[in-house]
C-alpha cells in the first residue's frame, strides 16, 4: 500500500479549495492534525467572545489563551513516554499550544515486539529512529499537531536541522530511547525538569 502514500499524487485547486487524487484508492486521514485544529478553533471562539484567559486539554494536546487570571503563566506537564504516571518536566506557556506525539499512545504487541501507530511512510512500518517522544510548542495548534508527528518521523538529527531553519515558528522537546531529553533554546528557560536536559542551540 506504499504506492498510495505519495503526496505528489494529490492535487489541490486553490480557487475551488478542492483536492483530487491520481489514484482511486487514495484517501486522506486528518487524525494527525484534528485535535490541534480543534484547539486552535476553540482559541478563535474564545477571542471572538471576549475571553482573554483559558486552557484547553484534548488528551495530550494542550493550548493556552493568554495567562492565568492572576497574570502568571500556565504550567503544562509533559508526560514520560515510558511511565505514563510520571512526567519529563513542566513547561510554562502563554498563548501557546503544546502537543506531544509518542509511540506509547497507541500500540500493540506481537511475538515480543511492540508496534506503535506512528508509521514511517518510506517503509510502512512503525518509525524506529531513536526518538520516543516529541513535544511541539507553537502558537498554532494545527501546526503543532502536524509537526509533532513529522518531527517524530524525522529523527533527532533531521529534526534539529529542520528546527534551526524554522526556529521562529516553533520549539520542541525531544526524548530519545536512552532517556536523553533535548530542548530547543527558545523554551529552555521555560522548561523545568529533574532529569538532565540538553539544549539545542540555533547555532553550532
Amino acid at each position: 500500500m506504499l504506492t498510495l502514500t505519495d503526496a505528489s499524487d494529490i492535487s489541490y485547486d486553490k480557487e475551488t479549495s478542492q483536492i483530487a487524487f491520481k489514484k482511486d484508492e487514495m484517501q486522506i486521514d486528518f487524525g494527525g492534525i484534528a485535535k490541534g485544529y480543534t484547539s486552535a478553533r476553540i482559541m478563535d471562539i474564545f477571542r471572538a467572545c471576549g475571553i482573554k484567559s483559558g486552557l484547553v486539554n484534548l488528551g495530550g494536546n494542550v493550548q493556552a489563551l493568554g495567562t492565568k487570571k492572576d497574570g502568571s503563566s500556565w504550567r503544562v506537564a509533559v508526560q514520560d513516554p515510558q511511565d505514563t504516571d510520571q512526567y519529563l518536566g513542566v513547561l510554562s506557556i502563554q498563548d501557546k499550544a503544546v502537543i506531544t506525539s509518542g509511540g506509547y499512545e497507541r500500540y500493540f504487541e506481537q511475538d515480543g515486539r511492540t508496534y506503535h501507530h506512528i508509521i514511517d511512510p518510506k517503509t510502512g512500518y512503525p518509525v524506529e529512529n531513536g526518538l520516543i517522544s516529541v513535544s511541539i510548542v507553537t502558537a498554532d495548534g494545527t501546526l503543532a499537531d502536524g509537526l509533532s508527528t513529522s518531527v517524530f518521523i524525522m529523527g533527532k538529527e533531521a529534526a534539529t536541522e529542520y528546527w534551526r531553519n524554522h526556529s521562529d515558528e516553533f520549539d520542541m522537546i525531544l526524548m530519545t530511547d536512552d532517556r536523553e531529553i533535548y530542548v530547543t533554546e527558545g523554551i529552555a528557560d521555560s522548561f523545568e525538569s529533574e532529569m538532565d536536559t540538553k539544549i539545542i542551540e540555533k547555532k553550532v
